[in-house]
């Protein structure tokens, strides 16, 4: 399974992709506007970093608004995917661009239908949100297994992206699920490293070597 970091910090980004594990970015009209100044170059110098897809997304509502910002967002970098909300204006938006050539992902995805209807229109990704269907009751990883099912029914090449990742536990479930991407914040990924026995274990085998005289 494939790991994006949901980030527009590039101190965030510089510290994880070096790992090796990195293989994508996600952004939002949220992400960017937290880290002021010029978005465009923003976005430019995280396709330098990452090399991989990278989202970002229209804040136009309309289908032609969402095409034209669309179209001027993937001139930014070849690595850019174009996010577009799912709206029946985000559909028809959808369909242009891909149609065009373009990379597109269906962002704020809440049911297996949805899902369907942006793969139908061409979507390279549809972003489910697991943590805000938690949030209200409902479980957001029976939504990825719904997804993940219909997909493999009809061979779409949609790929499923969970969004919305509050902890490894979503990580662990949408990878044992089959889903192609998880993307996370920092701090999720982060944690992924982290177990106490772990901790544990190597301050054990650091006293023993020092106990045996060998450091």
């Amino acid at each position: 399974m494939k790991l994006f970091i949901d980030s527009g910090n590039l101190k965030e980004i510089e510290a994880l992709v070096p790992l090796g594990i990195i293989d994508g970015i996600t952004t939002n009209p949220s992400l960017l506007a937290k880290e002021g100044g010029d978005y465009r170059g923003l976005l430019k110098r995280i396709c330098q970093i990452v090399k991989g897809p990278t989202s970002a997304e229209v804040v136009a509502t309309d289908a032609d608004g969402m095409v034209r910002e669309g179209r001027e967002l993937a001139a930014i970098d070849e690595h850019i995917v174009v996010k577009v909300p799912f709206t029946k204006a985000g559909v028809i938006a959808c369909k242009t661009l891909a149609e065009e050539g373009n990379k597109v992902n269906v962002t704020l995805i809440f049911s297996p239908t949805q899902a369907l209807i942006a793969a139908k229109v061409g979507a390279t990704y549809v972003s489910p949100f697991v943590g805000r269907l938690d949030d209200i009751a409902t479980s957001g990883m029976n939504l990825i297994a719904e997804i993940v099912e219909i997909f493999g029914n009809y061979e779409f090449t949609t790929e499923v992206l969970v969004a919305s990742v509050r902890h490894s536990i979503h990580i662990v479930e949408a990878a044992r699920m089959g889903a192609d991407i998880c993307t996370c914040p920092a701090a999720v990924i982060e944690g992924m490293f982290k177990h106490p026995l772990t901790d544990i274990g190597l301050e054990r085998f650091l006293k023993d070597w020092e106990k045996a005289g060998l450091r």
